[in-house]
């Protein structure tokens, strides 16, 4: 089956890498790709969001298969133009997609089908955003967070400690256009507390919600500096499976939350085929969702797939196909790791075009993967270079979270260029488990 995965990061480099290992695999393409796919696929020049170049390509290379990565490409229809054309695509339509890239419209589905979130309101203009918070501020309320409604590359959300802050939050997003566009529209949410962790789940789009397949449970590290304390960012790590996500808190998610949402989408005519990814938060009156994802999340898929023992290819094809009734995962017992290694100055303003180093040492580690996320090919075709915020993914796997840890720690130090950081804490409560 001749498969193309759309998208540039690391997410899709770890797609990409295991879609390759599945006997069904024809051959395997990626637009636009990035250094790391290269490895793994035949890479085609155009943009993820780019719908009529991508049909034409499909066309041309016999693609039957395409596989979404980035929630931009599904905001943009490429699933739409591609599945009018007869390819089978894992990933929603615009329509579905709107729970991840409208914020308010995903509150509004929520509290339609009472699905536990925190309390909200939604706001077009700052005079009338003000007034709400100068009210919360004369009932006592200490903080809250203030979230562009729209697509803001994950780092839309900003959690406030007062509402001073919460002020000058609103203003920078609704007067300063901080997120462009995707902030004509902003949420004013109340700040909730607890643990975060990530769930998955893989539909085929069936409107009771019956046909879908439940990934291992991750936790993600968003803020950018050690101790969740700094800016938010896209990930700066994460570690699977999550244990603070037990049985019984997974069943009580699928029942109330991931359940009722896909059911919501098929409701309003959108059913969702592809992956629904639940932002929890486990506070003392159970989960709450944070936000709901459309696609993969990134970088938890990267830390997922080296556990996967199934052939991914199979499953994504029945997912899209409408027939995932039946089918079982296999997934390894061990834990997984991931440190996100960063450019100089990320989340903020970063330069790029410095040379990576390090690369095979860190690979020939046991237990070690490397996905490559903002690279590119330096003069020399064997040498790479960075061109992201987030250059690489560093994962390594073990029977602990201690062994996972140390392994991908001990990789790290293996890798340099100019400006990298990371944090230092990812998976630390781990230890000694």
């Amino acid at each position: 089956m001749n498969t193309i995965v759309i998208g540039s990061g690391g997410r899709e480099h770890a797609l990409a890498w295991k879609l390759r290992q599945s006997p069904e695999c024809g051959e395997l393409f990626s637009a636009p790709g990035n250094a790391g796919i290269a490895q793994v696929a035949e890479l085609i020049p155009l943009a993820a969001e780019g719908g009529s170049g991508l049909v034409k390509a499909c066309r041309e290379r016999n693609i039957e298969f395409a596989v979404i990565g980035p929630e931009t490409a599904l905001d943009a229809g490429v699933a739409d133009q591609l599945r009018a054309t007869g390819v089978a695509v894992f990933g929603p339509s615009r329509e579905a997609t709107r729970i991840e890239s409208s914020k308010a419209y995903a509150r509004r589905l929520m509290t339609r089908e009472n699905v536990p979130q925190p309390g909200y309101e939604v706001f077009t203009g700052w005079q009338d955003a003000r007034r709400h918070l100068d009210a919360l501020e004369q009932d006592g309320v200490a903080g809250a967070v203030v979230k562009a409604s729209g697509l803001a590359a994950g780092k839309g959300a900003l959690v406030c400690d007062s509402i001073d802050e919460a002020r000058v939050a609103a203003r920078s997003i609704l007067v300063d256009h901080q997120f462009g566009e995707a902030g004509d529209e902003i949420l004013i949410e109340e700040r909730i507390t607890g643990p975060e962790a990530s769930l998955f789940v893989l539909s085929d789009g069936s409107p009771d919600a019956s046909g879908l397949i439940t990934l291992p449970a991750a936790q993600d590290y968003k803020r950018a500096l050690d101790g969740d304390q700094g800016l938010n960012t896209g990930g700066m790590g994460c570690c699977t499976p999550a244990p603070l996500l037990t049985g019984e808190i997974c069943a009580d998610v699928l029942e109330n939350i991931v359940r009722p949402t896909l059911r919501g989408l098929a409701r309003d005519g959108h059913p969702c085929q592809g992956c629904l990814y639940a932002g929890l938060m486990l506070t003392a009156d159970g989960p709450k969702v944070i936000e709901h994802n459309a696609r993969f999340g990134d970088p938890e898929t990267q830390a997922l797939l080296p556990l996967l023992a199934s052939d991914l290819l199979k499953v994504l094809h029945s997912a899209a196909t409408g027939s995932l009734r039946g089918i079982d995962l296999e997934w390894s017992q061990r834990k997984s790791v991931l440190v996100v290694l960063a450019s100089g100055g990320y989340p903020e303003k970063y330069d790029t075009g410095f040379p990576i180093e390090g690369l095979e040492a860190a690979a020939r580690l046991p237990g070690v993967t490397l996905f490559h996320a903002g690279t590119a090919t330096g003069e020399d075709a064997s040498a790479y270079v960075t061109r992201g915020g987030r250059v690489l993914n560093v994962v390594a796997t073990g029977d602990t979270y201690g062994e996972a840890r140390d392994r991908a720690y001990a990789a790290v130090a293996q890798i340099h260029f100019e400006g990298c950081w990371h944090r230092r804490d990812i998976a630390a409560e781990m230890i000694g488990t």
